[in-house]
């Protein structure tokens, strides 16, 4: 079974939600049958995959929170609650501090426990959480694909 990270920005007002759809159709889908999805359980792109996952595949999630959950901001925590029958793990990293390097150290957990990254980056502006999963995952020699919003 293939291992997934999914990646991507928090700036999502700027498409609907049939649109991000029409991306995880196109870009998730394919995977879909055959993958577990490791999701960073937070606002944005994180919770928009987990909800389209959860609803319209049989795929295996996996969500993993850099703190605890209950830290994670209301977004996030709505849409893993809406998705708690779908979701086979949820892995708190328990970090003190919820900054960058706190972020940047789930990502490269989710990294390290898959063996490929699908990043959504935004399409105007450097995501930098986003980046450095899609970097790290190219450091680490396995396979990404990008997909810009």
């Amino acid at each position: 079974m293939r291992t997934v990270t999914i990646t991507g920005t928090r700036q999502t007002d700027h498409k609907t939600l049939a649109e991000y759809a029409d991306l995880f159709d196109q870009y998730l889908n394919p995977f879909a049958g055959a993958a577990h999805f490791y999701v960073g359980g937070a606002a944005g792109i994180d919770s928009l995959a987990l909800l389209w996952l959860a609803d319209r595949t049989s795929a295996a999630i996996t969500i993993v929170a850099p703190g605890t959950m209950d830290r994670q901001p209301a977004e996030a925590r709505e849409a893993v609650a809406r998705s708690r029958g779908r979701i086979k793990e949820v892995v708190e990293l328990g970090a003190a501090e919820l900054h960058a390097p706190a972020y940047h150290a789930r990502n490269r957990w989710m990294v390290d426990h898959t063996s490929m990254t699908i990043g959504f980056p935004h399409a105007t502006e450097p995501s930098t959480g986003t980046w450095q999963t899609i970097d790290y995952t190219a450091e680490q020699g396995k396979p990404r694909l990008i997909v810009p919003v």
